[in-house]
C-alpha cells in the first residue's frame, strides 16, 4: 500500500493525504493503490499547496493506522529517534 505525503508550502509541516484533505497526523492517512496514488500525486502537484510530494510504502499497524516501511518516512512522521522528548505527542515510531 502507498501513502501520499509532502510538506505544506506555507509552514513546512510534514503532511499526509487523508482522503479529502491534508493532515499532519499519519493516523489520518488513507492507503492508496499505486495507480490511484500516481493520479492523486499529479492532481495535488497542480495545486502547489504541498511540495516534495511522494508516494511512500506503508504497512498496516495492528489496531489500525499505518507504519511507513522506510525509516526516513518514520522519522518524518514521528520525529527524531534519539530524542523521544521531541517526538510528536502520542506517536511511536517503532
Amino acid at each position: 500500500m502507498k501513502l501520499l505525503t509532502g510538506n505544506r508550502v506555507r509552514t513546512g509541516d510534514v503532511v499526509w493525504w487523508a482522503g479529502d484533505r491534508w493532515s499532519t497526523r499519519l493516523a489520518e492517512a488513507v492507503g492508496l493503490e499505486p495507480a490511484e496514488g500516481e493520479r492523486l500525486l499529479a492532481e495535488q502537484a497542480a495545486h502547489e499547496q504541498v511540495n516534495d510530494l511522494a508516494l511512500v510504502d506503508a504497512e498496516p499497524r495492528p489496531g489500525g493506522g499505518w507504519r511507513p516501511v522506510h525509516i526516513r518516512e518514520r522519522i518524518r512522521a514521528y520525529g527524531p529517534t534519539v530524542r523521544p522528548d521531541l517526538a510528536r505527542e502520542g506517536e511511536n515510531w517503532r
